[in-house]
């Protein structure tokens, strides 16, 4: 009997194909919504930020809407650009991981470890563990280096100097974002972590955009307690329900 035969006879080899064909990957929605959900946290730290940048362009930018948006989408496609950079680091990192210790192990502890940095980051967004801010200690010292660069783009007179200060932006120490990274190594794979921190990144675009076109009014209502609280718990929910709902489930 062919090789081939044998292996589609053995047992349980139909149904484990199936359950492959029909999965559905919940990653990639999960990762824009908690983007969209921490835009109450990237409000909070970088509306003074990107406030500062909006007040630094020209007056003739800052009285022409359309001109406005333009600086600020190329500020955040530099950040968003350089989140995706991010994710190809740590998803290769995930990649080499599952050649260590195996491909099924290693998806089983992401999963869990996915489940439990979902609910630390809706606890952060609540209020309720500030000390989640201490892992952005570890990129001090990177942004020690890049803060200097920055400066030399200032004032942001182009796009293209827009979009290069949104690239450094994008290094700035954030327990949020860092946290998603260590998400993003579940993704096992270059591609995969870029396009993972990439939707990510794209989650965050409504509120850094709305806070620059608006000068930072949306700065005090992004703080209320009771609105963090219940985006951090619906976070929370989320980091939960992937328990129940694996990331690769069948339907």
């Amino acid at each position: 009997m062919p090789e081939s035969i044998g292996r589609a006879g053995a047992p349980g080899y139909y149904s484990d194909t199936l359950v492959m064909e029909g999965t559905v990957d919940l990653s990639l929605p999960l990762a824009f919504t908690v983007g969209l959900f921490s835009s109450l946290h990237c409000i909070g730290m970088c509306g003074g930020i990107i406030g500062g940048l909006s007040y630094g362009l020209s007056p003739e930018v800052r009285r022409q809407a359309g001109r406005m948006a333009i600086y600020l989408l190329a500020l955040s496609a530099g950040r968003v650009l350089s989140y995706a950079l991010a994710g190809v680091l740590l998803g290769s990192m995930g990649e080499v991981l599952q050649g260590v210790a195996g491909s099924g192990q290693v998806h089983l502890w992401l999963r869990w470890a996915a489940a439990l940095i979902m609910v630390l980051i809706g606890m952060h967004i609540a209020g309720w563990l500030p000390r989640l801010a201490m892992i952005e200690r570890l990129g001090v010292p990177l942004w020690a280096r890049l803060e200097p660069l920055g400066r030399r783009l200032m004032p942001v007179q182009t796009p293209g100097r827009a979009v290069a200060y949104g690239m450094l932006w994008g290094w700035l120490p954030c327990g949020l974002v860092y946290t998603m990274l260590l998400s993003a190594v579940g993704q096992t794979g270059a591609v995969g972590g870029a396009v993972y921190m990439l939707v990510f990144g794209l989650g965050t675009l409504p509120g850094v955009l709305l806070t620059g076109l608006l000068a930072g009014k949306l700065y005090q209502f992004a703080r209320r307690p009771y609105l963090r609280e219940m985006v951090g718990s619906l976070v929370m929910l989320m980091g939960l329900v992937t328990l129940w709902v694996p990331v690769n489930s069948a339907i």
